[in-house]
């Protein structure tokens, strides 16, 4: 689908159950993010932690060949929905992040995983899977670091959304030691939500947060050198 054909069409249907994660400002500026890497028939995409599935929906409307890939059963099945609602089709592989693909390498491979620091050490259960990820929020961006350059093929690109309290520098950092070439290719500042707000003196005793009212979303761009 050109630009053009793409501003022209409907916007997606999206349905989300309790307990998954609904599309917010961080999978609109991974979208953004995505739509700029011209994305075609000939892609193949990796949506790791897919969510409500509508970022791979958007990746398969512009033409890309795409696999979802979720550890919740329920966003799988949100997944299926709404790409059902909106005419599209993908693969969907249950499973936790790259060993839900194991042997494969893709064009592209996206990610919006849970990012929020949390007070509780123990692993997250139940509605709180959806964004909480451990003391520095890093619980699978870590992961995601590491196991990138074995699903991108040697042009590949990784796209990777979080949150600045849980380390961008980290985050560039991890990617280059594992050999990738990493960027903040898009940025935007937003009041704290509902979550944030209600561990606000936790995280200002973490020295996580200088003024307790916004977060920094990012976009990070690797790919290998």
């Amino acid at each position: 689908m050109t630009a053009d054909a793409l501003a022209a069409a409907p916007p997606l249907r999206c349905w989300v159950p309790r307990g998954v994660y609904p599309p917010q400002t961080d999978s609109r500026l991974l979208g953004r993010a995505m739509r700029r890497e011209g994305v075609t028939a000939r892609t193949d995409v990796l949506d790791l932690g897919t969510g409500s599935g509508i970022l791979a929906v958007e990746a398969a409307r512009l033409g890309g060949r795409v696999t979802a890939v979720d550890i919740s059963w329920r966003a799988l099945a949100a997944t299926w929905c709404n790409a059902r609602l909106n005419g599209q089709a993908l693969r969907l592989r249950h499973g936790d992040l790259a060993h839900a693909v194991p042997g494969r390498r893709f064009d592209l491979v996206l990610s919006n995983p849970p990012y929020v620091p949390a007070p509780d050490p123990a692993p997250p259960r139940g509605q709180a899977r959806a964004w909480d990820a451990g003391h520095d929020g890093r619980l699978l961006i870590d992961r995601l670091c590491d196991n990138a350059p074995a699903l991108l093929r040697p042009t590949g690109t990784l796209l990777l959304v979080h949150s600045h309290l849980c380390g961008v520098g980290a985050t560039l950092t991890r990617l280059a030691d594992a050999g990738l070439r990493a960027e903040v290719v898009d940025r935007t500042l937003l009041p704290f939500g509902r979550v944030l707000r209600s561990r606000l003196a936790w995280l200002s005793g973490q020295g996580l947060t200088a003024d307790g009212t916004t977060e920094e979303l990012v976009v990070i761009r690797a790919e290998h050198t």
